[in-house]
């Protein structure tokens, strides 16, 4: 995107002629970019002083710490189909990055950025770690009780979930404009 004519550079506008300022975009690059190394080395660490441990209590029984790596999607569903889950996480990461060209709001900012984070977290463990490219196995260590273990990343992809449903339920796309009520009768 370009700068128009007759306009400061922190105005772009958009191809529907629509003027909007690249901070959001910048939101939503740098918090991708942090919440990705957040998740990173948070699973370096796991790796580090979990293998071979007992679980490691942080809060009692509330939050505890356990090393395991993960083939499938969540809940460790979908182990046959790792290779799948890893070509749907490239497709996905592709679409956000695609569709952050749009983005003309912070909260959408906030909702990609995270989305992005958590998918490519994910995808990073798929593509790099054993037992082999677009096969790996996703590291796990952080567990509540009655609920699978997870990670940063499915920590990030589930804030995303929550924040895109509150961006849609309020009628706020992208771009940062409203649905009218006459286009949701439509």
């Amino acid at each position: 995107m370009q700068a128009a004519r007759g306009t400061s550079l922190s105005d772009i506008e958009t191809p529907s002629g629509v003027r909007r300022s690249p901070r959001p975009w910048t939101l939503f690059a740098a918090l991708a970019a942090a919440l990705y190394v957040v998740d990173q080395v948070s699973k370096w660490q796991a790796e580090k002083h979990l293998e071979g441990r007992d679980d490691v209590s942080v809060i009692g029984d509330l939050l505890q710490l356990r090393l395991v790596y993960n083939p499938g999607a969540a809940f460790s569903l979908g182990t046959e189909y790792t290779v799948v889950l890893s070509c749907v996480a490239i497709v996905a990461a592709v679409a956000v990055v695609w569709f952050s060209r749009r983005l003309g709001s912070t909260l959408w900012a906030v909702a990609l950025g995270f989305l992005l984070a958590g998918v490519c977290g994910n995808l990073t463990d798929r593509l790099l770690r054993d037992p082999g490219p677009l096969r790996g196995h996703v590291v796990d260590f952080l567990m509540l009780p009655n609920w699978p273990i997870f990670n940063v990343a499915d920590i990030c992809i589930n804030v995303a979930a929550a924040l895109i449903l509150v961006q849609a339920f309020r009628g706020v796309r992208l771009d940062g404009t409203r649905t009218t009520d006459e286009e949701t009768d439509a």
